[in-house]
C-alpha cells in the first residue's frame, strides 16, 4: 500500500498545469504589479541637490531603503501580466546627507510608451450613429394612419365581481 501512494504522489508531480490542466481547462492569472512606475517626464524634474522630500514629492517613496546604505534609495518596478513580457526596472538615487547626488535611471519609457505596454492599443470601435440621416428617415415605411375615434372609448369587460359593493 505505502508504495502504491508513493507511485501515484509521483506521479502528480510530473503532471505539468502551467498552461492548462490537460490542455483543457486554463487558470485565471492575476497581473501582478509591484512597486513605483517611473517615467521620462518624472526622471527630468529630478536634480541633484534636491532634498530627499523633493525626490520623495516627485517620484514617490522608494521600495528599498537599507538600514546599511542610508544614502541609497531604490526604486523597483516589475510587472507580470498574462500576454505580456513581464518588465522590470531598477532605479537607484544616491544621496550625499541630505542631498541628492545622482540618479541611476537608465532607458525608462515614457507615459505613453508605458501606458502602451499595459494595454495594447486595438483597432479602435467604430463610431456609434445616434441619429438617422435624411436618406435613412425617406427610407423607412411611412406609418399606416390610425382611424379617427368616432366612437367613445370604453373600458375593458369586466369577468370577475367588483371588489366593492355598489
Amino acid at each position: 500500500m505505502l508504495v502504491i501512494s508513493v507511485l501515484a504522489l509521483a506521479g502528480c508531480s510530473s503532471l505539468q498545469v502551467s498552461d492548462g490542466f490537460l490542455g483543457v481547462i486554463t487558470p485565471y492569472r492575476i497581473d501582478i504589479v509591484q512597486g513605483n512606475v517611473v517615467t521620462k517626464e518624472q526622471v527630468a524634474l529630478i536634480k541633484p541637490g534636491m532634498t530627499r522630500n523633493q525626490v520623495r514629492d516627485a517620484i514617490g517613496s522608494p521600495m528599498l531603503t537599507d538600514m546599511f546604505h542610508a544614502d541609497r534609495w531604490d526604486y523597483v518596478f516589475t510587472m507580470k501580466r498574462p500576454g505580456t513580457e513581464p518588465q522590470r526596472r531598477v532605479i537607484v538615487a544616491h544621496f550625499k546627507g541630505d542631498l541628492l547626488d545622482r540618479l541611476e535611471a537608465p532607458d525608462l519609457p515614457s507615459e505613453r510608451e508605458f501606458v502602451a505596454t499595459i494595454a495594447p492599443l486595438k483597432t479602435p470601435p467604430k463610431p456609434r450613429v445616434l441619429e438617422l440621416t435624411d436618406e435613412q428617415r425617406k427610407a423607412l415605411p411611412v406609418p399606416a394612419r390610425a382611424q379617427a375615434a368616432s366612437a367613445p372609448a370604453t373600458g375593458p369587460a369586466r369577468t370577475y365581481p367588483p371588489l366593492e359593493p355598489s
